[in-house]
């Protein structure tokens, strides 16, 4: 008992349940911006102009194929350092936000891809209709397509959503050393011979927090799957 006392009160003096909050604000921002950035590539992807659908399909194929721990060391080496882009005045507020950027640009290809599936269940001869009674491109798939390819996509949707929770503890190597995989391992590195509580801890918080995200993903797939 002694020993799961110790760890207790080592557990005490960090702040795990805001590092984990950390995490969720980070998977909030970044999914919105990954939903806003993959819808306009989508949109770019089915349209009519050849120069559009190359440009989105070289920035979804780039982003897919760049490993999501080189995307955010370039928030911090290339836009931040290099480049000297801040968005903050305050460097934990800047870094927080370089890494919301740079996980909302890498998930929003997978986003792209996962509406992308979703546009493919629409018949072809609803956007042909739409254009027979004289809609354009853009009032076509605001209207018809694009909403019927959401309800198609939850399944894949969710989980990029699912990923991008997992993902956030990348944010570390952007410096963002307040989320749960930064502060997991500075308690590792003064209190090692807590390590497997402390990594068990962390562990389980993500299932907590990811398990009912799945949940909920499954049942509005059931809920909003097109009946053809």
């Amino acid at each position: 008992m002694s020993y799961l006392s110790g760890f207790l009160d080592v557990l005490a003096q960090y702040p795990v349940l805001h590092a984990f909050w950390v995490n969720i604000t980070l998977t909030f921002w970044s999914g919105l911006l990954a939903l806003v950035l993959g819808t306009l590539a989508v949109a770019m992807r089915i349209s009519p102009i050849s120069s559009l659908r190359g440009a989105a399909t070289l920035y979804v194929n780039v982003l897919r194929d760049v490993p999501l721990t080189i995307v955010m060391v370039m928030m911090y080496l290339v836009v931040w350092t290099s480049l000297g882009v801040q968005v903050s005045n305050d460097l934990n507020t800047n870094f927080y936000w370089l890494a919301v950027i740079g996980l909302g640009l890498y998930h929003s290809s997978f986003v792209a891809e996962g509406l992308r599936s979703g546009v493919n269940t629409v018949p072809l001869g609803q956007a042909e209709a739409a254009r027979a009674i004289g809609l354009t491109f853009m009032q076509s798939a605001r209207l018809i397509v694009l909403p019927q390819a959401f309800r198609g996509a939850i399944s894949p949707l969710g989980n990029t959503l699912i990923a991008l929770i997992k993902n956030s503890t990348v944010a570390s190597a952007a410096a963002v050393a307040t989320e749960s995989s930064g502060l997991m391992a500075s308690m590792i590195e003064f209190h090692s011979s807590y390590n497997y509580l402390i990594f068990f801890t962390f562990a389980i918080g993500f299932v907590i927090i990811v398990i009912p995200v799945g949940l909920l993903m499954t049942a509005l797939s059931r809920r909003l799957a097109v009946k053809r």
